[in-house]
């Protein structure tokens, strides 16, 4: 079954490249210039949206944040002008799990797609060595059900998120690199910077921590990386 995906720019030229791209590539692809029709058409079939920032009705960064309650295992990249490192940060804390910034060729398009698809189906298909529960103090990992809960309470995290929380979780008292964390959750092959770990840890933190500015368990090592701190 081909991998379906969404394209939201309402400049032609750039649609049109990245829908013959796509298609080239085996993905089915549905493309829109306007975030109303999109948000309209868009189904839980869709694999990966493609969302511009700067749109002529709903900006993209409001598409992300309703794509991602009505499906949060849907893989989202933000497109963004070039330089506008604001942008970045704010599609990220809107919920996308990746960015591009334009201008950009095929070949970074098509890197980008694969990577954020490894991660969805990570979510949707774990590994089946892995236990299907996991417990570490008051948090617990269903890798089935793709939750994380803390006191039994449900968080509600993104796809990239999860597998996050998951990798520090399951390495907990042990200091992680931003290198590492990008290899375990965006892949070995990522095309990014460590800049999408800072911003995912700033989030999951506002989710789990009871106050996130004197974080009790995502510890920061300064200089290296970040931690799961927990005494079990």
């Amino acid at each position: 079954m081909k991998n379906k995906i969404l394209i939201l720019e309402d400049e032609f030229s750039i649609r049109s490249f990245m829908k013959l791209k796509l298609k080239s590539l085996g993905y089915e692809v549905i493309d829109f210039d306007n975030s109303r029709e999109a948000l309209n058409f868009c189904d839980e079939d869709v694999d990966v949206a493609l969302l511009d920032v700067m749109l002529p009705d709903i900006d993209g960064f409001e598409v992300c944040r309703r794509l991602k309650v009505a499906f949060p295992d849907m893989g989202i990249i933000m497109i963004t002008a070039k330089g506008s490192e604001e942008d970045i940060v704010t599609g990220l804390n809107s919920g996308a799990d990746d960015y591009i910034v334009k201008p950009f060729g095929a070949k970074e398009l098509e890197a980008r797609i694969a990577s954020v698809l490894r991660r969805v189906e990570r979510i949707k298909h774990p590994e089946k060595k892995e236990k299907s529960i996991e417990t570490v103090g008051v948090f617990t990992i269903d890798n089935m059900k793709k939750v994380v809960t803390k006191n039994g309470e449900v968080i509600g995290l993104t796809p990239t998120e999860f597998l996050l929380l998951k990798s520090l979780i399951e390495n907990k008292n042990s200091t992680l690199d931003r290198n590492e964390l990008l290899d375990m959750v965006w892949g070995d092959d990522y095309v990014g910077d460590s800049k999408v770990v800072e911003v995912n840890i700033r989030r999951i933190r506002q989710k789990v921590e009871d106050d996130p500015s004197k974080p009790q368990y995502i510890k920061t090592v300064r200089g290296y990386g970040y931690m799961w701190s927990h005494e079990s």
